[in-house]
């Protein structure tokens, strides 16, 4: 695990620690299991592939800990539905939303507001390390988590998965390597997302998506993440085979966030 990943992990223990004092897991828990009605994060990311367009998780984030704001005026409802209308023919399959605070700059409020706002199921993007934080997820109406295999080990991973089945939530690995590839396989959820990023010398390069996709088995859904920047790079992509995409930065810098998306997936 790299140093930054260190911090962020030991961080959401605290965290988790803190918000168990305020609201007990047993409260987060029945709050988790009344909402019954999840929107199917999976199916939706098919659908768009099954009609020969590419699909896009949209990512709504406030600011990164490298970056610092990425965008000023940030309301989640908006860009939120900017995403899901795109151009009138091109938009956003599922949403992202990031909710942790500390280095993101992220809230749930701004979770609970994107998915209010449209039909598109949502994804907690945050560091998920303990039960809590998935029944948390749930409550706030996420559809979807996601878990760092880089932050997990085998048992971790495999305990937060099955809590997010029985939530009726879906899951999305993310992998850099092929060894972080390798254990999210022993998972049961299909949705492995790849992440261009290199943890050591933090490089982006479209190249990882290509060299570990031939490992990838068939009925696994492969989202690639990190380095989408031009349409070049979304056809590269497409001709692999590669149909999923998590893209968040590029489009939190433009003034119509759905637009761009629909300029960078058009076609």
């Amino acid at each position: 695990m790299s140093d930054i990943l260190q911090k962020i992990v030991a961080v959401k223990h605290e965290e988790i620690a803190a918000a168990r004092k305020k609201r007990p897991l047993e409260v987060v828990r029945q709050d988790a299991e009344s909402r019954l009605l999840t929107r199917d994060f999976e199916a939706a990311l098919r659908r768009k592939i099954a009609a020969g367009h590419a699909a896009v998780i949209a990512e709504i984030k406030k600011a990164s800990p490298s970056k610092g704001v990425i965008r000023e005026d940030f309301v989640p409802a908006d860009i939120a539905q900017s995403y899901a209308e795109g151009d009138g023919q091109v938009g956003a399959a599922c949403l992202s939303v990031l909710t942790d605070r500390q280095f993101f700059q992220g809230q749930p409020d701004y979770l609970k507001q994107a998915r209010a706002s449209c039909d598109l199921p949502v994804l907690r993007k945050d560091f998920m390390v303990d039960p809590y934080q998935v029944y948390e997820a749930r409550a706030m109406g996420a559809d979807c988590i996601l878990l760092i295999a880089a932050c997990l080990d085998d048992a971790r991973m495999a305990d937060l998965e099955a809590v997010a089945r029985d939530l009726n939530m879906a899951v999305l690995v993310e992998v850099h390597d092929r060894q972080e590839l390798h254990r999210a396989l022993q998972l049961r959820t299909p949705l492995v997302g790849i992440n261009n990023r290199n943890l050591r010398t933090f490089e982006v390069s479209l190249q990882t998506t290509l060299d570990l996709l031939p490992e990838v088995p068939p009925d696994r859904l492969l989202v690639t993440e990190s380095g989408i920047h031009s349409r070049a790079d979304v056809q590269a992509m497409r001709a692999a085979g590669v149909h999923a995409f998590l893209v968040g930065e590029a489009f939190m810098r433009a003034p119509e966030p759905g637009l761009a998306l629909a300029e960078l997936f058009a076609g």
